[in-house]
């Protein structure tokens, strides 16, 4: 019951703008237009919403809107509310009943036609949403909605051209600055080209991508990956470090490449320039790197120290993990319970997100371009470890 009295609140308001204007046309009040007042149906139809029989309010609201199609506003915020408690199949039935009403205006229409896209966007059919959508385009009516939602759908479907196409158009149209998330439908392109075998055209989308988006990171990044393939390490090395100079969230990302670079180049010697790369963008996948050549170029007692001096600065699990890991095996200095400790270290760390994504707070262990909760282009970057100066550790310290 309690459910229906919050979906009957919008209705109500809107309701009651609708009498609130027809009740302020000029004149005596004895020339007021009848009807200027909700009638029985109306009651009735909300004495069905508070007895929990919402198909047979719809149909009494469905009447009303016949009769005066000022009424419009309230059944677009029914059809909405219907929409949102997950009835997908009645807020389609009043959408569309509002869109076959000969009464209604041009934006009515409008937003009416949109509001059944977005019905049938989330019932799953793309089809009957994409010709809507394609109709608001034409007619110029809630354009940049449609527009966005044409976006929406053939990002499900993977059409990336279309994607390009649709978002280069709400760009002229809205003025929005869509540069990054054309730059990846480009990469998404190249992709694609990759997997084909065409790497001149994948080369090509690239260049497309980094001339809209000289900041784009993905593209860097296969580029790099490209230079591999053609056998030149040298090449994308250098890919590779423009990458952590201009993206230091995707350092992680980019650091297995990074070493199989180094690798091929036959470089054993990879402490220095792990550790002036990890100075200038600390990560915990940068750190865990660093102590492993550390141990073999320099032996445990010195990735010890680093690892200290690592957790007086940074609270990580990861690096708690490697220094109980190293201490464990080499027999270092270690009290009754490190193995039990290690364990629960591991456990909590195997939980741990290494992604987020900064505009939704999305959690993930791996990296996506396009946040899969939000759909943001390059909104996911990774975690940093919390360094011990935090107010919030500090706090923890205190009440610990």
């Amino acid at each position: 019951m309690i459910e229906w009295l919050f979906l009957l609140l919008p209705v109500a308001a809107a309701s009651g703008w609708w009498v609130a204007r027809r009740s302020a046309v000029p004149g005596p009040a004895s020339r007021r237009e009848p009807g200027c007042q909700p009638g029985p149906a109306f009651f009735k139809g909300i004495n069905y919403l508070l007895n929990e029989q919402p198909d047979k309010a719809i149909d009494v609201f469905l009447k009303l809107a016949e009769v005066d199609g000022e009424t419009a506003e309230t059944h677009l915020a029914l059809g909405a509310l219907f929409r949102r408690r997950g009835e997908v199949d009645r807020a389609i039935r009043v959408h569309q009943n509002l869109v076959a009403r000969g009464s209604l205006s041009a934006s009515q229409r409008g937003f009416a036609l949109y509001e059944l896209g977005r019905d049938y966007m989330l019932a799953g059919l793309f089809d009957r949403a994409e010709s809507l959508y394609k109709e608001l385009v034409e007619l110029k009516l809630q354009e940049r909605r449609a527009l966005r939602g044409l976006i929406e759908i053939y990002q499900a479907e993977k059409e990336w051209r279309r994607c390009l196409e649709m978002a280069e158009k709400l760009q002229r149209v809205s003025e929005q600055p869509l540069q990054m998330e054309i730059a990846h439908y480009h990469c998404e392109m190249a992709e694609e080209c990759l997997r084909r075998g065409t790497a001149d055209q994948a080369r090509a989308h690239l260049l497309d991508a980094q001339a809209i988006d000289p900041d784009c990171i993905r593209a860097s990044m296969l580029q790099a990956q490209m230079e591999m393939t053609r056998g030149d390490a040298e090449t994308a090395a250098l890919l590779y470090r423009r990458v952590a100079e201009r993206g230091p969230h995707y350092v992680p990302a980019m650091l297995p490449g990074l070493l199989e670079c180094w690798r091929r180049l036959g470089r054993t010697h990879i402490a220095a320039e792990l550790r002036a790369l990890f100075y200038a963008h600390p990560s915990p996948p940068l750190m865990l790197e660093l102590s492993h050549a550390i141990e073999r170029e320099q032996g445990a007692a010195a990735t010890l120290a680093f690892l200290e001096d690592y957790l007086r600065q940074h609270a990580d699990l990861a690096g708690a993990d490697r220094l109980l890991e190293l201490r464990l095996r080499v027999g270092d200095i270690s009290a009754p319970g490190d193995e039990t400790l290690l364990e629960v270290v591991r456990h909590q760390l195997a939980t741990q997100p290494v992604y987020q994504c900064d505009h939704c707070g999305f959690e993930a262990r791996a990296l996506h371009w396009q946040c899969p909760s939000c759909k943001h282009w390059g909104s996911i970057k990774a975690v940093e470890p919390a360094p011990i100066s935090d107010p919030a550790v500090l706090k923890q310290r205190q009440i610990a």
